[in-house]
């Protein structure tokens, strides 16, 4: 499989919240960016400088299995991840600012996303039609 790039916007979550209830007047901090589809990563994974621009406040830390071993990784506030005009909410991992964002499996799930191989692009799951639907079995 090749590289499957997607153009993704993030939104700063508890922004949002604050706008939303009236407790602020400011505009949501709001991102544009390129990330590589990466259906052996589990989250969502964004560079420093993208989390710094969003003004994301760490959270929790998560050990990652990486191809270099276990790494400790900081977890931050949730965004709103936006795709091909789907949405949801989730908490963001920290990657190392030279490799590029990840859009990791559960995202992609709960977007409703698969990967198109062949084409090297994400479609909806053809399982679901053309609508982001969850799966509870």
């Amino acid at each position: 499989m090749g590289k499957v790039l997607v153009k993704i916007r993030l939104t700063n979550l508890f922004d949002l919240g604050a706008q939303h209830r009236k407790l602020s007047k400011a505009k949501p901090r709001v991102v544009q960016v390129e990330a590589l589809v990466d259906i052996g990563a589990t989250r969502l994974y964004l560079k420093p400088s993208v989390i710094r621009a969003l003004g994301l406040e760490k959270v929790d830390t998560v050990i990652s299995q990486t191809t270099n071993g276990l790494k400790r990784r900081t977890v931050y506030e949730s965004v709103r991840l936006e795709v091909d005009g789907r949405r949801g909410d989730f908490n963001v991992v920290d990657i190392g600012e030279n490799v590029p964002n990840l859009l990791g499996q559960i995202p992609l799930e709960y977007l409703g996303f698969v990967v198109d191989a062949k084409n090297q692009k994400l479609i909806p799951n053809p399982e679901h039609g053309d609508k982001q639907m969850s799966e509870e079995y």
